[in-house]
């Protein structure tokens, strides 16, 4: 498959002339869902959903559908009878011709005060997996994990003992916006020296043959 990076949490994945994007937020370039044949959601916080872009994508696309949670399958679902589809732990599904597995239940803890949301992560044709927001490990091996890198709700011993535990080949930093450049260097050094996986990261816009 072709992986290309999007700003922030967003991917898009290419195999046979189609095309899946996962989480199009609020932080990610405005043509993100163009051309998508599906479109796979992990939760619901703007920075993984915007309903104006995953709207812009389904209405582009007659034939594309939409693979998420029932929370935001709430907010779009009536707009687009037999389009969209609730998944949870567990579901297995084909989208634009790459078999989904759905892992995990919740949202990490942002803070003890804040409740959980769901979220889900999605692993792609049994080898590339996006956790969405959590530090979930599916009981499946990983050849490359899309790897959370900064958030509220993390730390950089917990992102590089989270690699450990999937153990994967390779990792590719998403959720990454909200990290100045000045910092790159550092997550760089501990990742590659510690994680024990290949680390990369790309630039928004860039790609890699998996």
């Amino acid at each position: 498959m072709r992986f290309t990076k999007k700003t922030h949490a967003c991917v898009r994945l290419e195999k046979d002339g189609r095309t899946l994007v996962i989480d199009p937020g609020a932080f990610t370039e405005e043509n993100a869902t163009d051309g998508a044949d599906a479109i796979l959601i992990t939760h619901e916080h703007p920075d993984h959903f915007d309903e104006g872009r995953l709207r812009a994508g389904l209405d582009a696309r007659p034939g594309a559908e939409l693979w998420t949670l029932r929370s935001v399958a709430e907010r779009v679902s009536a707009a687009y009878p037999g389009r969209v589809h609730t998944v949870g732990e567990g579901d297995t599904f084909s989208a634009a011709g790459f078999d989904v597995r759905v892992y995990g239940q919740l949202h990490a803890v942002i803070h003890p005060d804040l409740p959980r949301v769901t979220n889900v992560g999605y692993l792609v044709d049994g080898s590339l997996f996006h956790p969405g927001d959590a530090l979930t490990v599916p009981g499946h091996p990983v050849e490359t994990l899309l790897l959370p890198l900064q958030a509220p709700w993390s730390k950089i011993s917990e992102v590089i003992e989270y690699v450990r535990e999937v153990k994967p080949v390779r990792t590719y930093d998403v959720h990454d916006a909200l990290l100045t450049e000045l910092a790159r260097p550092v997550y760089d050094t501990h990742l590659g020296n510690l994680s024990g996986a290949e680390h990369h990261r790309l630039a928004p816009g860039g790609s890699a043959d998996l």
